[in-house]
């Protein structure tokens, strides 16, 4: 969409009841938005709160980011006074596989492209301040070491917005003695940094501070932990972070507000936008849709188990996003664009099974059946047969070709769900012991028959109750193809079990990360990268970043 079509951001800013000293604009089409409208807003009454999640995803994409924004336009077209939150996207993807994450057709944030790349500096301020932090830590062992920080035991890495394999192990201190202490060292992409998860969870600037404090950054000799306030690194952390921690808005195609704030990945960390953005949104309109990462037993799981009784989040409706070529993938087909009504069947019973999770949650999800030019008539008929056989409630979203227009008939179904009352049913209790919770999430939202968990996850597992860490949150770390930890094991499965390799401390943050299989926290480049398509012309235009 050129930028000539787009409105002025104080026009966007203006249909939220912002005044002009409440947002920075960022030139003119997006701004930051001042943390003290927080405050202002929570005398309003609050808005209707929109879980959007999906069935597990294929790496051809289900389009749940455009389903979030083209639903929020449908919202607009019935006269409907609505907003989105959405993650921001990563470097790394953007350039490796999966491209852009600004949704596609007429169901997109604008402006794309500034919002793929650079944005509003949020990425770089949280690489800053996570990279200050190992710096701090190294300089502190270089300089007499007081805390007496075992090297062989740091735990905080570096980090970079870029997937590079390279960077996966690495030396650092490695000539001579004024380049400080040699020792193993890694990086991580920038998504994965536990600051990017402090900044989703934060409520504010002193929450933050305290939040930052709280990183465990390794051990000392003796074993006793070391954190980042015990090296004084908060306070310059935080002033880095300063302008990260304001919500942006931007605008989609049809000019509704989205605000797009915060990028921590679904199978790592929490996957979710962040508290502050869905709390200003929800005191703004009537209606907000917030997007969670993956399918609805990762970034759906986090949102409903962790992220909203962190934040005291209401939920009052869940939208679940499929596809029919996810569904022919998941049931063995190797080819999604060919009619195949038999995989069909079969990876339907993914759809199923996420179903059958959110229902266990309380909710009574409507299924957004995102359309692709390849489904075929039979196909979608056969699908609203299987969905009827098991009252599920569902829609043909057509919002990547119309825009709102084609997302009306599912919107008006999100409406007739939002008249009913849900009490959500919890995994788990956060007072409960951190296996307890971990065997719950495997059990009671995959469907594990079985938990098992290897020695070092027992000796993590002891670590962290003794360091009086027990009462946190649990973020599961796993594959996101696949209910279960095993990335083959697609559709519905039953009787596996569930083995946890490690499990790591997110203190700052407040979860434990249990690693469930093979999770990469610093990616690589495929053979072909998407960087080779993108180009930028002699008049300044950037193509090829789709």
């Amino acid at each position: 969409m050129a930028t000539k079509d787009l409105k002025d951001i104080s026009e966007i800013a203006s249909k939220l009841g912002l005044s002009e000293n409440e947002y920075e604009k960022y030139g003119n089409y997006m701004a930051k938005v001042s943390l003290d409208v927080l405050k202002r807003v929570q005398k309003n009454k609050r808005g209707k709160l929109i879980l959007v999640t999906a069935m597990n995803p294929t790496k051809e994409g289900e389009g749940k980011t455009t389903t979030t924004i083209g639903l929020g336009q449908a919202f607009g077209k019935l006269g409907k006074k609505a907003v989105i939150a959405l993650r921001e996207p990563s470097l790394g993807p953007c350039f490796g596989v999966k491209g852009g994450a600004t949704g596609g057709g007429k169901a997109k944030v604008e402006p794309s492209d500034n919002i793929n790349l650079s944005f509003t500096g949020d990425f770089p301020a949280v690489t800053a301040a996570h990279n200050l932090l190992s710096a701090l830590i190294n300089n502190h062992i270089y300089h007499g070491n007081k805390l007496r920080i075992d090297p062989r035991r740091v735990l905080f890495p570096r980090a970079i917005d870029m997937n590079d394999r390279s960077l996966r192990e690495i030396i650092v201190g490695s000539g001579n003695s004024d380049t400080g202490v040699m020792m193993k060292d890694k990086f991580v992409i920038t998504p994965a940094s536990e600051i990017m998860a402090i900044m989703g969870l934060s409520s504010g600037y002193a929450d933050m501070k305290a939040r930052l404090s709280r990183i465990l950054v390794g051990y000392n000799y003796d074993g006793k932990p070391v954190f980042s306030g015990d090296i004084k690194a908060q306070g310059a952390m935080a002033a880095l972070l300063r302008d990260a921690l304001k919500p942006n808005i931007v605008q989609t195609t049809e000019g509704l507000p989205a605000f797009i704030h915060i990028g921590p990945f679904g199978n790592i960390a929490h996957g979710t936008s962040s508290i502050i953005a869905d709390r200003m949104a929800l005191g703004l309109a009537d209606y907000v849709l917030t997007e969670a990462g993956f399918g609805s037993e990762l970034g759906g799981q986090k949102f409903l188990d962790m992220v909203s009784v962190i934040a005291d989040l209401p939920i009052d409706a869940v939208v679940l996003v499929a596809t029919i070529r996810s569904m022919k993938l998941n049931g063995g087909a190797r080819e999604s664009s060919k009619e195949d009504l038999a995989a069909l069947e079969r990876g339907a019973q993914n759809v199923l099974k996420h179903v059958d999770s959110l229902r266990n949650y309380g909710f009574d999800p409507v299924v957004a059946l995102n359309r692709f030019p390849t489904d075929t008539p039979a196909e979608i008929t056969r699908i609203e047969e299987l969905l009827k056989e098991k009252n599920v409630n569902w829609s043909l979203s057509e919002v990547f070709a119309k825009g709102g227009e084609g997302g009306k008939d599912l919107a008006e179904k999100v409406l007739k769900a939002l008249d009913k009352k849900y009490t959500i049913k919890r995994t788990y209790n956060v007072d409960d012991p951190v296996k307890e919770k971990i065997i719950a999430i495997a059990k009671r939202v995959y469907g594990a028959s079985d938990v098992v968990f290897e020695k070092k996850a027992e000796r993590d597992l002891k670590n962290i109750e003794s360091m009086g860490l027990g009462k946190v949150h649990v973020c599961m770390a796993k594959t996101q193809y696949s209910v279960t930890d095993d990335p083959k094991l697609m559709g519905w499965p039953k009787d596996f079990t569930v083995t946890v390799k490690s499990v790591a401390i997110s203190s700052g943050a407040g979860f434990a990360v249990p690693l469930l299989g093979d999770i990469m926290t610093m990616p690589g480049l495929p053979t072909a990268p998407a960087a080779e398509g993108v180009d930028l012309t002699d008049d300044g235009e950037i193509t090829g970043l789709f």
